[in-house]
């Protein structure tokens, strides 16, 4: 693929950590120190790493489910037999894909029921199902550490288990007592998580196959925005039965309209061919458009009062000239003659450019799917006339029609190009919403100083 040229120094990264790419699972258990495991999941992100949380019930009733999950920005693991939006087991996913786990605070009971493999709870399941490395870090009470059953379990880990023990500091104690049970500092943890892993390559370095991500809360800063997306693709009849479509899925669209529902917006989505769920609710309008003159109409009409208009539908390039009234016998052969569709959003473009001056006007934001090449994408953007296109290489693994994940390159008219790597889908509406949110702002404040200056010379 062939990049298009941006100022190294625009957006320097910051200095990669130990963990840099890394999914570590933080297995917490029921001890008092549990909520040390918030500082363990903070250092371990310091350090570059996507984390996500295993908790026991026990370990519920010390530190909620939601503070992992604000941290994180990842469901919370506590059910053994939970499942995930797609049906995945959750716990499954974290085993398969988890580049190490690191039980902190491991309490006695946990330390026995792992070494009798006892998977009564998401924490030890997790454990049994993986082949990652596991590091455990014991905390309680100094007597019970030192309970020959509980070295005798420590050491099972250690030695049939192959986990790394990080031995419990010596000091005063919940309990009122002084001994050997602390749990041990947070650095000294992650540094044995980075030795247990090593120089292992990443497990699973695609999104797609590492737990979900939990969407972050988003301030309401498109109430009162009427926004208009147009999502999946659009399908063109040869005859009764048949007719000529794309691979569009919808996901991209349908991710722009949860996107903008989620920050206040009041939506209306124009709906081709989808092969996902649609939003549902009081502020959302679905209208469904199967051909390309359909979806033209729908959009035009939808908007006469937006204030943006994503145009993430597939469109078809293509239609028969003709369309058979009855259904084609096979017999015969097929020789189709294609015309090219309407551009529909080159003749918005063209209406919102031909508006006169102080006139409403819709913000524009296209997507171009290419392959092999965004070369095209920079004249896309001017030809079409919008004010933010997104583009991306749909020939890229991971990118493009029918995944969760996306990468794209967003172009702005004013010149301004980024690049986004792989990340989700409903990622990258976010990214493209904070961008419309900052354009629609900027053009208030502009009307906003254009009519308090014509007042003071009327």
């Amino acid at each position: 693929m062939t990049a298009i040229p941006t100022d190294p120094t625009a957006n320097p990264a910051a200095e990669p950590g130990r963990l840099a790419g890394r999914l570590i699972a933080v297995g917490v258990t029921g001890s008092i120190a549990a909520y040390k495991a918030a500082d363990l999941v903070r250092r371990l992100r310091d350090e570059g790493a996507d984390v996500v949380v295993l908790m026991t019930s026990s370990a519920i009733r010390f530190v909620g489910e939601m503070t992992f999950a604000a941290l994180t920005r990842h469901p919370v693991e506590s059910d053994v037999g939970g499942l995930l939006p797609d049906q995945r087991i959750g716990h499954i996913v974290v085993a398969d894909s988890a580049d190490a786990i690191v039980v902190a605070p491991a309490t006695a009971h946990w330390l026995a029921a792992m070494a009798a493999g006892l998977s009564g709870d998401s924490v030890t399941a997790t454990c049994l199902a993986t082949t990652a490395p596991v590091i455990v870090a014991p905390a309680m009470d100094g007597d019970m550490y030192a309970h020959p059953a509980t070295q005798a379990n420590r050491t099972r880990l250690r030695d049939d288990f192959g986990y790394t023990i990080v031995e419990p500091d010596a000091g005063p104690l919940a309990s009122g007592q002084s001994g050997r049970g602390r749990l041990a500092e947070t650095g000294e943890i992650v540094d044995a998580v980075v030795a247990a892993i090593g120089a292992s390559p990443i497990r699973a370095s695609d999104p797609a196959a590492r737990p979900p991500l939990v969407d972050e809360p988003r301030e309401a800063d498109l109430e009162g925005r009427h926004v208009v997306v147009s999502a999946g693709g659009t399908a063109e009849p040869i005859d009764p039965v048949r007719f000529i479509t794309n691979r569009s899925s919808g996901r991209m669209g349908v991710a722009l309209a949860d996107a903008a529902l989620a920050r206040g917006a009041r939506v209306t989505l124009v709906a081709g061919h989808v092969s996902v769920p649609l939003p549902q609710g009081p502020a959302v309008q679905v209208v469904h458009a199967a051909r390309t003159s359909d979806l033209g109409e729908a959009v035009r009409a939808a908007m006469r009062d937006a204030d943006v208009l994503v145009m993430a539908a597939a469109v078809a390039d293509f239609r028969p000239r003709a369309i058979a009234d009855r259904k084609l016998n096979r017999d015969a052969g097929l020789t189709l003659e294609l015309e090219p569709t309407e551009d529909i959003l080159a003749a918005i473009g063209a209406d919102v450019a031909a508006l006169p001056s102080g006139a409403r006007r819709p913000y524009l934001v296209g997507f171009a799917a290419e392959t092999g090449s965004l070369d095209r994408a920079a004249d896309k953007l001017r030809r079409k006339g919008v004010d933010l296109l997104v583009a991306n290489d749909v020939a890229e693994e991971g990118s493009g029609f029918g995944t969760d994940t996306n990468h794209v390159w967003i172009l702005s008219a004013d010149g301004d190009q980024v690049d986004l790597p792989l990340r989700s889908k409903r990622a990258v509406a976010d990214e493209i919403f904070d961008r419309v949110v900052r354009a629609l702002d900027d053009r208030d404040v502009a009307a906003q100083t254009d009519r308090v200056t014509q007042e003071k010379q009327a």
